[in-house]
């Protein structure tokens, strides 16, 4: 394992998460046996928009069947959402051990663990046959990975010819700078931003096509200003990311949201289709 990744691992290390978790719940009267998706929507979505945009996405999925990979899965909150309300076959894989073993538990907690399966795996390295998926999806993940080309070119060789590509992701916008911490770095140390021209080189280059392009970042925008505006009035949530990110939650979120209202950022979320060749 690389440098970086073994500090992007460190990043997200929380080893008592699920057990936090389970505390939280239970202080809101939610019984371990009595776990929903739904009790746990405010953490188990570690990306901007939560659950809404991962549905927003799933909606483009045109042929609802086959494998899905998840590439930095996190705590599985996309997983449970597409086998659950769609009926797919999903693998999620994570760098963080913490993550994955949480995800496995809360996966069984509200009963899909015969639907999905959950592996520590690097994203640049994934523990796969050629050819084994039929989409592939990430949301906020490549920020902490340096290569670039590595990353997507691992992606695109375990999915199927003719197998789609969905992402969401934060980029750099006009050689912005950033203030740190954000949510997927306390330094510069970890955060590898690039273009989005970037990334549709890389992809071109890999044999894919564009056949679904949006822009998110006013989204975004309006909804960290929706959450901090709670946060100010009502305090932070029972339940939130706040679990994951830790005392410095708001410092990380009031970056990010200043990061894309000066356009040093911006939020994006795309389909590509691999060639059938």
């Amino acid at each position: 394992m690389s440098r970086s990744s073994q500090a992007v691992q460190q990043q997200y290390e929380h080893n008592d998460l699920l057990e936090e978790i389970l505390l939280r719940l239970k202080k809101q009267g939610v019984k371990p046996e009595e776990i929903t998706r739904a009790d746990l929507a405010g953490v188990d979505e570690f990306h901007v928009r939560g659950a809404a945009v991962s549905k927003e996405l799933a909606e483009l999925i045109i042929h609802p069947e086959g494998r899905i990979l998840d590439i930095g899965c996190g705590l599985g909150g996309p997983c449970r959402m597409l086998a659950d309300e769609f009926g797919l076959r999903v693998t999620g894989i994570d760098l963080s051990a913490d993550f994955v073993e949480t995800a496995k538990a809360l996966t069984a907690f509200v009963g899909l663990s015969d639907r999905i399966e959950f592996l520590q795996a690097d994203a640049t390295a994934l523990p796969f046959p050629d050819h084994s998926f039929d989409l592939t999806w990430t949301q906020h993940v490549q920020m902490n990975v340096a290569d670039k080309p590595l990353f997507y070119g691992e992606m695109a060789r375990v999915l199927k010819p003719g197998g789609q590509f969905f992402y969401y992701d934060i980029f750099r916008k006009n050689g912005g700078d950033v203030t740190f911490p954000v949510p997927w770095a306390n330094s510069a140390d970890i955060s590898f931003l690039f273009e989005t021209d970037e990334l549709e080189s890389i992809l071109n280059q890999l044999g894919f096509e564009r056949i679904h392009l949006r822009d998110q970042t006013e989204a975004g925008i309006r909804f960290f200003e929706n959450l901090l505006m709670r946060i100010q009035t009502v305090g932070p949530p029972a339940l939130g990311l706040n679990v994951i990110m830790g005392q410095a939650t708001l410092t990380k979120l009031s970056n990010l949201l200043n990061a894309l209202k000066s356009e040093n950022l911006m939020l994006q979320s795309g389909v590509f289709r691999k060639s059938k060749r």
